[in-house]
C-alpha cells in the first residue's frame, strides 16, 4: 500500500455480524460462506484473497462511518451465486493495529445498490484479514486507512 498522505487511524470495536460471510448460520443459502464462494471471482479479477480467513470481521467505528471514495479495487456485476443477481464490490486497504503487530487486511463492501440482503449498519466496516485468534467480539481494534481511498464521516452536528 502506497499512501501519499499520512494514514488515518480510526478506533473500532468488533461486533457480531449476520454470519453469512463465514457460513455460520445453519439455514444460510451459502453453506461454505459468502467469502469462500466469492474468492475465486475476485481472484479472476486481480485480487488474491486466498491467504485470508474466509469470513469478515465486522468493525463498528460508531459514531463515525467510513465512506469509500476511491477503492483500491472495484468489481462490477460479480455473478458469484445463483441465489440472487450479480453484486458489485469495493475493496480498500486496511492495516489492523494490534497490540504486538500490524496486519494487512482489506475493507470489503458490497455496493448498496447491488447488495442482496444482510445489510450492515452505516458505522460498520467489514474487514477480510488473516485468521486472528486474539481478536474476538467486543475487541477494541485500530484501523489504519488510506485517506486517498476513504473519507471518515462524523455524525451530523459534531
Amino acid at each position: 500500500m502506497v499512501i501519499d498522505e499520512a494514514p488515518m487511524v480510526l478506533r473500532g470495536t468488533v461486533v457480531s455480524g449476520h454470519g453469512v460471510a463465514g457460513g455460520t448460520p445453519p439455514h444460510s443459502p451459502y453453506p461454505t460462506g459468502t467469502i469462500s464462494m466469492q474468492v475465486p471471482y475476485f481472484l479472476d479479477r486481480g485480487l488474491d484473497l486466498t491467504g485470508f480467513h474466509p469470513a469478515t470481521l465486522n468493525i463498528s467505528t460508531r459514531p463515525h462511518s467510513v465512506r469509500i471514495i476511491n477503492p483500491a479495487y472495484h468489481f462490477d456485476d460479480v455473478e458469484w451465486t445463483t441465489v440472487h443477481g450479480p453484486e458489485s464490490f469495493d475493496f480498500i486497504h486496511v492495516v489492523l493495529l494490534l497490540e504486538t503487530r500490524r496486519v494487512q487486511a482489506w475493507g470489503y463492501r458490497p455496493t448498496e445498490e447491488t447488495k442482496a440482503g444482510h445489510p450492515q449498519p452505516r458505522g460498520v466496516l467489514e474487514v477480510i484479514a488473516p485468521y486472528l485468534p486474539e481478536v474476538g467480539r467486543e475487541s477494541e481494534i485500530f484501523l489504519e486507512l488510506d485517506p486517498t481511498e476513504v473519507v471518515v464521516e462524523s455524525p451530523q452536528g459534531r
